[in-house]
């Protein structure tokens, strides 16, 4: 086998791992005394970094339903602007290790699977959540209601920023539809 050869099928194999990656980005920990069964329900996306699977979405939320096996059923669900109509996407996710550790791995696409890290949590209520990716350029605010107060905004996008997040390149999304419009 050709050198050549053989660096591309090194180099798609890096690329393969490094798009299924599950852990946390370097520094960074997910939370611990995590709880599933206070976590399952709606959760509305109030901010994220840009990535291609939501470009274009607004009204973004995610439902999390435990399942009979002891993974999550995880519903995205958005309203695509450009096409005017709702997008849901339906996956699975597992946890990393320690179910009491906010680490999990999800998968929309078969066996390939990415990091799920809460990073922050509103511990005692379970009323909003800081989520990180595989790697810096995942991020998501997320909260039990279609807003979240100033001073929580301004905490977690502090502390995404002191952990290396872009958190200047944040989109705030729109929660402004319902089901029916």
């Amino acid at each position: 086998m050709s050198s050549i050869r053989l660096f591309a099928l090194a180099l798609i194999a890096s690329l393969t791992l490094a798009a299924c990656s599950t852990a946390p980005p370097e520094g960074v920990r997910p939370v611990t005394a995590f709880d599933i069964n206070r976590y399952l329900g709606q959760w509305y996306e109030i901010a994220r970094l840009d990535h291609s699977f939501e470009r274009g979405m607004s009204d973004v939320s995610a439902t999390y339903q435990l399942q009979d096996d002891g993974s999550v059923k995880v519903i995205n669900r958005g309203y695509d602007t450009q096409r005017q109509a709702w997008k849901e996407a339906v996956g699975r996710a597992l946890f990393i290790g320690n179910p009491g550790t906010g680490s999990l791995k999800v998968s929309f696409f078969g066996p390939f699977y990415g990091g799920y890290h809460v990073i922050a949590l509103d511990q005692e209520n379970y009323r909003w959540s800081l989520v990180a990716g595989p790697d810096r350029d995942y991020l998501w605010i997320l909260a039990r209601d279609r807003t979240l107060p100033a001073e929580v905004r301004e905490q977690l996008v502090a502390q995404a920023q002191a952990l290396g997040f872009a958190t200047n390149q944040l989109i705030w999304a729109e929660q402004t539809r319902t089901e029916t419009n």
